[in-house]
């Protein structure tokens, strides 16, 4: 009964965008197949509800289906697809945004001991599956039931968000939840060197510079690096450039070698070389794809 009433919340909500009247909640209605298509995660709790659902990263991939979750606790270049739909029998999907403040404050509250802490050393990745318990699907479909009750919303939609986060923190994958929490975490230095090349993808670095921003020696941040986010630095800004590259194009199919510039690529033929290995074809034919409306801009999150 529970997963036949979130279904029924999910398809009677679902809109093209996903969004929904309450804040960083989405849900996701998918009536086919889809190619995989490129995004960033975010940092996010994905349930399914009906279909299957498949996302890569780096060399790992994650298969998640009927009465599952996925947690990102980084921002993660994937790349992602329904692999379990068709029209009368859509995928349907939960997504909500995970709040690093809202799980610090959570911690406060329960005390060092429960949950209990996390093992230290090497940090967990950055994306986990796991069965979804009981008590998780219960919140979720009692938030869910706000979105047809204006009135009570704005009083109990933080509440059933913050029992959804406990819910997590007390689960399988709680330490990767409480990681996002902790403000000196292994996680977060490795967020802090990830958000540095987010925002300076164009520019070259040394790796020896990264390790020095995450107060780590150049074999640990390497380790560490790749444990969260299965890609090496280089690898990593490869992908936040070809992704970036793909959403100028959509814009620009004309200028093939001014996008390559400006994602950081000085050679035309090294741009057009790993954006075709990234995304199958080569960019001027994609881009044509794109302007004539086939395909999307986002994964298969939530």
């Amino acid at each position: 009964m529970r997963m036949e009433e979130l279904c029924a919340l999910l398809a009677r909500h679902a809109r093209p965008d996903g969004i929904t009247s309450i804040d960083g909640v989405r849900v996701c209605r998918t009536e086919r197949t889809s190619p995989p298509e490129s995004s960033m995660s975010g940092t996010v709790l994905a349930v399914t509800a009906r279909g299957t659902k498949r996302l890569a990263l780096g060399d790992r991939i994650y298969d998640y289906g009927v009465g599952q979750y996925l947690v990102a606790s980084v921002d993660l270049p994937v790349t992602g697809h329904v692999i379990d739909a068709a029209p009368g029998h859509p995928a349907l999907g939960f997504g909500m945004t995970l709040e690093p403040a809202a799980i610090a404050e959570l911690l406060l509250e329960a005390g060092p001991d429960d949950p209990p802490p996390s093992p230290a050393g090497t940090p967990r990745p950055g994306i986990a599956v796991s069965d979804a318990p009981d008590e998780l699907l219960d919140a979720i479909v009692r938030l869910l039931r706000l979105l047809d009750r204006p009135r009570e919303r704005k009083v109990l939609a933080p509440l059933f968000k913050r029992e959804i986060l406990w819910r997590l923190m007390i689960g399988e994958q709680g330490g990767v939840i409480r990681q996002l929490g902790l403000v000196d975490s292994g996680l977060s230095h490795i967020t802090r060197a990830v958000r540095w090349i987010r925002e300076n993808y164009t520019s070259s670095f040394r790796v020896e510079e990264m390790a020095q921003l995450t107060g780590m020696s150049v074999s640990a941040f390497h380790r560490n690096f790749h444990a969260v986010t299965a890609m090496s630095p280089i690898q990593f800004q490869k992908q936040i450039r070809l992704q970036e590259a793909r959403l100028l194009l959509a814009n620009r199919p004309n200028d093939i070698t001014g996008v390559g510039h400006r994602v950081g690529y000085d050679s035309p033929s090294q741009f057009s070389r790993e954006y075709r290995r990234q995304f199958g074809t080569p960019p001027s034919v994609d881009a044509v794809r794109m302007r004539g409306g086939v395909g999307s801009s986002t994964a298969a999150l939530p």
